[in-house]
């Protein structure tokens, strides 16, 4: 008797090369928030000698432009490969990530390091949108919200490890040394993928035109919505973590990097907790979960003057947060229909732009002098957005399930 199904070694090779490149992202994308001043010293020493807060703010565009990157090239790589063998896609992604981040490392302007960004950031989205594809169809029914997790596993296990690293060599050794740690890294993904990810045929009728048919599906839309409003409130927390330590908290600057660490172990832990528990039941577990991160930032809200209990809350947030990761992104698989690709590729779309609406609204509030525990509370406001936005979803799906004749939502 012959079977399809990869083996266990197969399968584990192939997630294991996912999760590799996935590490990579991470790494390139957080990196630079650590080692602007670094980075800022150099490609702008005329505005450093005038002004430091200038020239880090300008250096600032380098974190704008990489999730502008995401932004743009999520949904239109993904549905324009759509039609290719994914494992040949994989392959193609992972390269460009290492070409796009050896730019980085090389190029000598500020200006061109900057265009570099953008285009480090195209492959972003369509890497963990088809990653997830190949993951769910290598572990198959049943088991994909895990191999989703397994694959984001890297992005998180980077912002323990990776980032850290990257900043303490950046800051010792010159910001291009990370860049280099991060070519090294997706050099060594390019070759992974193509060893161990399963062949698989294309679908020459997903062109990039019947992919987009997917913005006509409602579903999708609310999909999008719970990340990019919901886990915004995740990113208000984030962004300001250090000044909640240091202001809110009265802690040492030097425990700010210890903090990040249980915030990224806290991720970890829920980004596969959260797959095993989408696979058992992915609308309690998506509620569930949403809950939980609503009660883990009013309760950081209230007691963030107290460093342990911070520390305990931060770690809370990054569980349920990262938890909810996988079963967004199971979904939106499950609502997209045929348009799988650049559905997946869009969740990342979603999620920057959350990235995006939490740090700016963190920022505003304290810009407007409602104090360093301000962003948590925005984040608490947009996590219960990110909710109700599932419950309408999953009411109207509801309707439409016991009424047939309604219009496809």
């Amino acid at each position: 008797m012959t079977t399809t199904s990869p083996s266990r070694r197969t399968t584990t090779g192939a997630l294991l090369a996912l999760a590799i490149g996935s590490f990579g992202i991470g790494m390139t994308e957080f990196v630079v928030m650590g080692l602007l001043p670094e980075i800022s010293r150099e490609l702008l020493p005329t505005v450093w000698a005038a002004s430091q807060e200038d020239a880090i703010a300008q250096a600032g565009w380098l974190i704008t432009l990489y999730a502008l990157g995401v932004v743009i090239g999520a949904p239109t790589i993904a549905g324009s490969v759509a039609r290719f063998p994914r494992h040949r896609v994989m392959v193609l992604l992972a390269l460009a990530l290492t070409v796009f981040n050896a730019l980085t490392l090389i190029l000598p302007t500020f200006e061109l390091v900057a265009a570099s960004r953008l285009l480090a950031g195209l492959p972003h989205g369509a890497y963990f949108g088809i990653g997830a594809l190949v993951a769910a169809e290598v572990m198959g029914p049943g088991n994909r919200a895990k191999g989703v997790a397994f694959v984001l596993t890297g992005l998180t296990v980077a912002n323990v490890v990776g980032v850290p690293l990257g900043t303490f060599l950046g800051q010792n050794l010159g910001w291009r040394w990370a860049f280099l740690l991060v070519v090294v890294i997706f050099a060594l993904a390019t070759a992974a993928i193509a060893l161990t990810v399963p062949h698989r045929a294309g679908e020459p009728a997903r062109t990039l035109r019947a992919e987009l048919g997917v913005f006509r599906v409602g579903q999708v839309w609310f999909a999008l919505g719970i990340g990019a409003v919901g886990f915004g409130g995740f990113f208000a927390v984030y962004t300001y973590v250090a000044t909640l330590v240091t202001e809110a908290a009265g802690a040492p600057a030097w425990s700010v990097p210890l903090v990040l660490i249980i915030l990224g172990v806290g991720m970890t832990v829920g980004n596969l907790v959260g797959g095993h528990l989408a696979d058992r039941d992915l609308t309690r577990a998506l509620f569930g979960l949403m809950g939980g991160l609503i009660l883990s930032q009013l309760l950081l809200a209230l007691t963030a003057g107290w460093i342990v209990s911070l520390v305990f809350f931060v770690f809370a947030v990054g569980f349920t947060s990262s938890a909810v990761s996988p079963t967004i992104q199971t979904r939106l698989m499950d609502v997209a229909g045929d348009n799988q690709s650049i559905a997946a590729a869009l969740n990342h779309s979603a999620l920057n732009m959350g990235n995006a609406l939490g740090a700016a609204l963190g920022g505003a509030v304290i810009a407007a002098g409602l104090g360093y525990t301000a962003p948590v509370w925005v984040g608490l406001v947009l996590a219960l957005g990110g909710l109700g936005i599932a419950a309408v979803s999953f009411s109207l799906e509801r309707r439409r399930a016991s009424r047939p004749e309604l219009a496809r939502v």
